[in-house]
C-alpha cells in the first residue's frame, strides 16, 4: 500500500510533525518517578570550551600519578585526587575544525562535510534512560555573546537549543508560577497527549493494510509515541508539585565572560543540589569575549590564532587560566556539598574539554580533556598515543556506566576507557 506521510499525519483533523518512524531507545524503568528518590543518585555535567586549550599549560609532562601540576591544574591543586587529565584522545573521524563543536558529545564523523548528519549526544542518550527521575530530564546551557548553540542533540541529530540567560535559568528552576500559569501549562501538556493519542490510533488502523516492513516501522513509531506520552505525563505531574526553594539571589545577566560563566556554574551547583536535574551540558562559546578578563585586551577567537606570537600567547594563557579558576570554584563547591555519606562531586562526573586540540590550526586531534568526580579513581594523567589517538567515546561509555546505564557502546566506542577505574 502506498502511503503519503503528509496525509497520514493530517488524518482525523490532526496536524503533527513527527520523526520518520525511526526507532527510539525506550527509557529504562516504566514507572513515573515523580515524588521518588534514588538511594544513590548519580549525575553528569559536560562542559566544552570551543577554542581549544594551550597544551603546554594544561597537559602534565609525565603520565601516571605523581605528575607535576601545570599552571592550569594548579588552580585545583587541593583537588588533585579528584580529577584525571586525559591526553592523546579524540573522536575517530571527527574533522572540520570549528564544525566539530556539534560533535563534541556525539562523535558523529566529519561534521564539516556537506552531507553531515549528527547523532544523539551523550547527555540525551543518558536523559532518555534516567531523565524521568527529576523535574527536568536535562539542562542545556551556553555562555555566548549571541545565539543558543548547544552541545545537546536528539536521536535524529536535531540540536536542542541552550539557554544563555542565567536569570531565565534561575526562573525556570526555582520561581513558581501563579495558579493560572500552572493550570495553563498543565492543559497544554494534556492537549499534547491527546494529539499523540489521536495520531497513534490513526496509525494503528493502518497496520492491517501495509506490508511487514512498514508494520515494523509502525511498531517502532508506537514505541516512540508511548515514550513521548510518558514524558508528557511525567511533566504534567511535576507541574503540580512545588519547585525547590534556594537561599540564593537571582543572578543577573552580565555582559562579560567571567560574570556569565560564574553565574552558570552557580546555577549548575544549585540545580544539582536540589536534584532538579542530573544531566547538564554547558557550551562555552568564547568568540567575541576577551576584554574584562585580567591580562586580556584582545578578542578570544583572534587570540586562538596566535601563530606563535608571544603577546597573543600570554593573553590566551590569561584567558584560559581565568576559565580554570572558575571551574575550580565549581569543583570545590560540589566537593563541599554533602549528600548521604558522600559529596556531590563524588556523585557527579564532570567532563571538561574542547572540540579543538589546537585552536591555532583547527586541529581536532589530541583533545584537552579533564574528568573530575563521579566516583572514579583519580589523581592521574592518562597519556595515550598522540599520533594514534585513543577513542574518546570510550570515556563516554565509562561515564554512562557510572550513571547506572548498562551500555557498552556509544558512537565509535570500543569499550570503557582503559586505565580509568571506579572506587
Amino acid at each position: 500500500m502506498k502511503l503519503s506521510r503528509r496525509t497520514f499525519l493530517q488524518a482525523s483533523g490532526v496536524s503533527l510533525s513527527l520523526p520518520l518512524l525511526e526507532a527510539m531507545s525506550p527509557v529504562q524503568g516504566a514507572e513515573s518517578p515523580v515524588g521518588k528518590t534514588d538511594e544513590t543518585p548519580r549525575r553528569m555535567v559536560a562542559i566544552c570550551t570551543n577554542l581549544g586549550v594551550l597544551e603546554r599549560h594544561f597537559v602534565p609532562k609525565k603520565p601516571g600519578v605523581g605528575y607535576e601540576l601545570t599552571p592550569y591544574l594548579q588552580t585545583m591543586h587541593d583537588l588533585r585526587d579528584q580529577f584525571t587529565v586525559i591526553s592523546g584522545s579524540s573522536h575517530p573521524d571527527v574533522t572540520g575544525g570549528h564544525s566539530a563543536e556539534a560533535a563534541f558529545l556525539t562523535a558523529a564523523p566529519h561534521p564539516g562535510a556537506a552531507s553531515f548528519r549528527n547523532s544523539i549526544s551523550l547527555d540525551q542518550y543518558a536523559a532518555e534512560r534516567i531523565g524521568l527521575t527529576t523535574r527536568f530530564s536535562s539542562l542545556s546551557l551556553v555562555v555566548a555573546q549571541n545565539g543558543n548553540q548547544s552541545l545537546s542533540f536528539t536521536s535524529d541529530g536535531v540540536m536542542l537549543p541552550a539557554e544563555r540567560s542565567p536569570a531565565q535559568v534561575f526562573r525556570t528552576l526555582f520561581v513558581e508560577g501563579d495558579k493560572a500559569t500552572v493550570d495553563r501549562q498543565v492543559e497544554q501538556l494534556r492537549v499534547g497527549r491527546s494529539i499523540l493519542d489521536t495520531v497513534g490510533e490513526r496509525a494503528k488502523s493502518l497496520q492491517k493494510s501495509v506490508g511487514s516492513a512498514d508494520r515494523d516501522r509502525l511498531d517502532q513509531y508506537f514505541s516512540s509515541v508511548r515514550e513521548v506520552e510518558r514524558r508528557l505525563q511525567t511533566a504534567q505531574e511535576w507541574e503540580k508539585k512545588p519547585k525547590p526553594k534556594v537561599d540564593a539571589p537571582p543572578p543577573r545577566d552580565g555582559e562579560h565572560l567571567l560574570e556569565r560563566l560564574g553565574a552558570m556554574y552557580d546555577l549548575i551547583r544549585l540545580a544539582l543540589t536540589t536534584d532538579s536535574t542530573r544531566i547538564i551540558t554547558l557550551m562555552i562559546r568564547l568568540d567575541g569575549f576577551g576584554a574584562h578578563v585580567p591580562g586580556v585586551s584582545d578578542e578570544s577567537h583572534g587570540l586562538s590564532h596566535h601563530v606563535g606570537r608571544a603577546d597573543k600567547l600570554d593573553q590566551l594563557r590569561n584567558l584560559e587560566l581565568a576559565q580554570f579558576i572558575e571551574l575550580a570554584k565549581l569543583l570545590k563547591a560540589l566537593g563541599a556539598s554533602k549528600e548521604t555519606g558522600a559529596t556531590l562531586l563524588d556523585r557527579t562526573s564532570i567532563l571538561y574539554g574542547s572540540n579543538l586540540g589546537n585552536g591555532n590550526n583547527h586541529d581536532n586531534k589530541n583533545l584537552p580533556i579533564l574528568l573530575a568526580g563521579g566516583g572514579f579513581k583519580h589523581g592521574q594523567h592518562l597519556a595515550f598515543d598522540k599520533d594514534n589517538n585513543y577513542p574518546l567515546p570510550n570515556l563516554f561509555v565509562s561515564m554512562l556506566q557510572r550513571l547506572g546505564i548498562e551500555s557498552d557502546k556509544f558512537a565509535g566506542a570500543t569499550g570503557t576507557m582503559r586505565g580509568l577505574e571506579t572506587k
